[in-house]
Formats: structure tokens, sequence, C-alpha cells
């Protein structure tokens, strides 16, 4: 079965959806379920890379390529929300799935290789020369890890809900500070969606757990960084940045985002409220017209 037949089932997650959608604006409930698009048509394929294959979809054509760097509770399943939302807009839209991710070669424990590596060389096999990046979570920390790589590789960097992935300093002590002893073994949708959502939609929860089961194929599953990120590192990055989070996220909470903020020359900040740490599945309409509101200035 192919990814758009996968993923395609997702638009049964709510049906009260289109009700939604015609809710008056001054009555209009954020956190509301609604139904997901039907994706665009899209290749899937295993790309062959230097020591390993990853698997990825590929939406085509010609318009500037967006590629999407998933967080570690997900793969490249999980943007149902944006696959068709960033197509129809006209952009060339590339999922992957890293190592030890669905459908991809499993991680190696005497060589993982690096996530950022790994997708310039993806980019490299797709031919793609300039592109944006989105990467949400640990995804936004391989696409910072990027940045500080191959900025001129970039149109843009958009991280939701990651400090950019600082390895040190005191925003790093602050991050750390904020979870406590035990937080990594609480179930995932406590941890990574907002009680908000989870009130509101236990289906798309449900939906949600159900990606997250299939995204981790084999153990370990997290690769070395290029690059030792520091607030100085940060301060030199010219790549326009967007900077996501939501307003419950138990991880990045507004406050530390607008410290990375501070660090970053060219960056915005976006606040989605009642999100937790996965906007763009608990209010994509909100994400996705950030993100491509973003991108739109800086796509030349």
């Amino acid at each position: 079965m192919r990814l758009l037949q996968r993923i395609g089932f997702l638009a049964a997650i709510v049906t009260a959806g289109a009700a939604a959608a015609q809710t008056p604006p001054a009555a209009f409930n954020s956190t509301a379920p609604f139904a997901m698009p039907e994706p665009v048509p899209a290749k899937e394929a295993l790309a062959p890379l230097q020591d390993t294959r990853l698997w990825y979809w590929d939406t085509g054509g010609d318009g500037v390529p967006i590629v999407l760097v998933h967080p570690a509770t997900g793969s490249a399943l999980i943007w149902g929300y944006q696959q068709p939302a960033f197509a129809k807009a006209g952009y060339r839209v590339i999922g992957y799935s890293r190592r030890s991710y669905y459908n991809s070669d499993p991680l190696v424990t005497e060589s993982p290789g690096i996530a950022s590596e790994d997708l310039h060389h993806l980019v490299e096999f797709l031919g793609i020369r300039k592109f944006h990046v989105v990467g949400s979570a640990a995804g936004g920390g391989v696409a910072a890890d990027y940045a500080v790589s191959h900025p001129d590789r970039l149109l843009s960097l958009v991280i939701n809900s990651n400090p950019a992935g600082l390895s040190g300093g005191d925003i790093v002590k602050v991050y750390e500070s904020l979870r406590p002893k035990g937080f990594d073994e609480m179930p995932p949708d406590f941890r990574e969606l907002g009680p908000s959502y989870r009130a509101a939609n236990p289906v798309g929860v449900r939906r949600w757990l159900e990606l997250e089961h299939r995204a981790i194929t084999s153990r370990p599953f997290r690769q070395r960084a290029a690059n030792v990120i520091t607030e100085g590192t940060l301060n030199r990055l010219q790549v326009p940045t967007l900077l996501i989070t939501g307003e419950a996220d138990l991880y990045s909470p507004p406050a530390l985002i607008r410290m990375i903020a501070a660090q970053i020359p060219a960056s915005e900040v976006v606040i989605v409220r009642e999100a937790g740490h996965s906007s763009y599945w608990e209010q994509p309409q909100v994400f996705n017209n950030a993100v491509l509101e973003f991108l739109a200035r800086n796509s030349k």
C-alpha cells in the first residue's frame, strides 16, 4: 500500500471538522477537531546514501522545495496535515524518515552517522540546490545543525518546539530544568500533546499515538550532531529563521523560545495558542499559515 493510501485514511480522524470550519470566527474554537485533507500524489522510494538507505516521499514538480524533518515521536508519515497544504501552495514537498524510523534502514550503533549529513546526502541525491527546511522537536535540532553546516543551501529555517540544537550554556540549563526526573518515561501523548487538544480531540490523540507507535523501528535511534551549537553559533547564523512553539509546550515554552530568538539575528517567533509540543498536528491550520507566510517572504 502506497504512502498516500496509508495516510489517506487519516481524513477520517474527526468527522466534526466540516462543522468546525463553518463556525463563525467569533465562536471558533481553535482546539476543535477537523478532518485531515486529502494528500497530494507523491513518489515514494528508498534513497541509497553513503552507508544507509532513507525512505522518502516527494510531491515533485517545479516548485521551491520544502524538506520536512520529523520529531523523535514521528516519521515521514506524521506530516499528513502539511503535505497537501504546502503542495497546493505551489511547493515541492519532501518528507523522509531518519535512520531507525519508518521504512528507513536501522541505525547501527558502531556507525550511527550524523543526522544533518544524512539530510545533506538526501538533498544531493534528489538534485536539490536551495530549499526550505522545516523541523519539529528533535527534527528541529537536525534542521538547525544543517543550517550551521550548510547555510548556503537554505532559503529559510523553520524550527518548531526545539531550542535550535543548543548543546550548552545558560539557555540549555533552563531547558533541562523544565522537565522533572522521570519525565521521559511519561506517556508520549502527555509529553507532546497539549491538554486542550487531549480534552477536545481524543480520536486525534489515538491516531497520533498510532503513528508514534509505528515510527521507531529499531533502537538505538538517536544520531550525533555535526556541530556543537552554542549561543555564539546562533549569533552568527544568518539564515532567515522562524521559531514556533505551543503556548502549552512542556519542553520549549514561549519564554524559552524567545530566549533562543534573541540569539538569532534574522529570527521571528510564532506562539500557537493552547497547543503543546506538536502544534503541527494539534493546530495545523495555524501552523501551516505561519509557515507559508514566512516561506513566501523568503523564497527568492
